[in-house]
């Protein structure tokens, strides 16, 4: 009798675990409280101390090589559009193991520009808008509920929200002074790129924050608000984020909001503004979504949303909805495939293996942040 009922309880845990593409959360899970976050010793938790704190010295060892004032921002990616801070701390990170620190170094409490994991969080205002009916669906056009002639044109016409989100869309046109076919050094720095023929929306992946801004702005149209707010009101508020971080706009990215200014966010630091934030704030949000976009009893993010962006793309490099996934095993070598990552320039990265019950923030280092969580992983007896 007790064997049948192990092998029920089995078969129910891996049918879980078929279901969603992720390991099981803990029935209880510990949320840390606004303005702290229990620590608890690696052994209490059976990991090997020596082998966490030798996967952190690695960690501190590997800086990365961008400039600490910034000196090569437009050498990079082209003249800014926003400001810039005029210093970045020197990596520092966190380990965050069954919800609690079990490692932190370097000025985890400095607040920095994240790059590009602000696209990870425009994906999470997306859930709050299909959560709140703004939108009504991922795969309806986009011109459906947006026009101001961001959508106009045929080709434009037919770009989804899920095309946004996975970076599939082929928007053409340019948004606060920059053209979304990136062409010329002279406006994009390294980053320029050959001349290409645009293809259908859905039938082509391209890493391009031109689009990544359209869409922010988008969001702005549908939830009738600035993303800020809603990702302050509705995500960070809850997850009890301190107030230091901030979503900087553009020098020129403002519109008419229902006859008031509005700024427009981007989706990264590419041309300056961006998130800034401290490397504790990014690990209350990667928590919240290694517990499925629930926080403390209360579903912050549809569950059905949050499997869908863990989802792979038709046509990205193992990508979801702005997020980073391994279900290949290349984009995070020697990690699970149901581990994703958030990555920023610099290198700036969340890093979840939900097998593991981790998250780590890994901040201003060099090589893949992989690297480091596999040496984690290595101390969990």
């Amino acid at each position: 009798m007790i064997d049948a009922r192990r092998r029920l309880a089995l078969g129910l845990c891996l049918a879980l675990y078929a279901y969603t593409g992720h390991a099981a959360q803990p029935a209880q899970s510990y949320f840390p409280p606004a303005s702290s976050w229990a620590s608890r010793t690696p052994a209490s938790l059976g990991m090997d101390p020596d082998k966490l704190l030798e996967a952190v010295k690695y960690a501190q060892s590997h800086e990365t090589e961008r400039a600490r004032d910034f000196s090569d921002q437009e050498a990079t990616f082209g003249p800014p559009l926003g400001s810039l801070p005029t210093t970045r701390a020197a990596t520092n990170g966190l380990v965050i193991y069954k919800g609690y620190v079990v490692a932190q170094f370097g000025d985890t409490g400095f607040v920095d520009p994240t790059y590009s994991v602000a696209k990870t969080m425009l994906s999470t205002v997306a859930g709050i808008a299909l959560r709140d009916g703004r939108i009504a669906s991922l795969t309806d056009p986009v011109g459906k509920s947006v026009s101001d002639g961001g959508y106009a044109s045929p080709h434009n016409a037919a770009i989804t929200w899920k095309q946004h989100l996975q970076q599939e869309s082929e928007w053409e046109g340019s948004m606060w002074g920059k053209n979304a076919d990136f062409i010329g050094r002279e406006g994009f720095g390294a980053g320029a790129r050959k001349p290409r023929t645009f293809q259908a929306p859905g039938t082509y992946y391209e890493y391009n924050d031109v689009r990544i801004n359209r869409f922010a702005l988008s969001l702005l149209r549908v939830l009738d608000k600035p993303v800020p707010d809603v990702f302050q009101q509705e995500v960070m508020d809850v997850i009890g984020a301190s107030n230091t971080w901030k979503w900087v706009p553009y020098h020129n990215s403002y519109v008419d909001l229902n006859g008031k200014r509005a700024a427009s966010v981007s989706g990264g630091t590419r041309w300056g503004g961006g998130m800034w934030i401290n490397s504790w704030d990014l690990a209350r949000f990667g928590y919240l979504w290694l517990r499925g976009g629930a926080w403390n009893g209360k579903q912050i993010l549809p569950p059905s949303y949050v499997k869908e962006a863990l989802t792979p793309s038709e046509h990205g490099p193992d990508y979801g909805y702005l997020w980073w996934l391994n279900t290949k095993g290349k984009n995070l070598p020697g990690l699970p495939s149901t581990a994703f990552a958030a990555m920023g320039a610099g290198n700036n990265d969340i890093v979840i293996s939900p097998e593991h019950d981790l998250v780590i923030v890994w901040r201003w280092h060099a090589g893949n942040p992989a690297e480091f969580a596999k040496r984690v992983i290595a101390a969990i007896r």
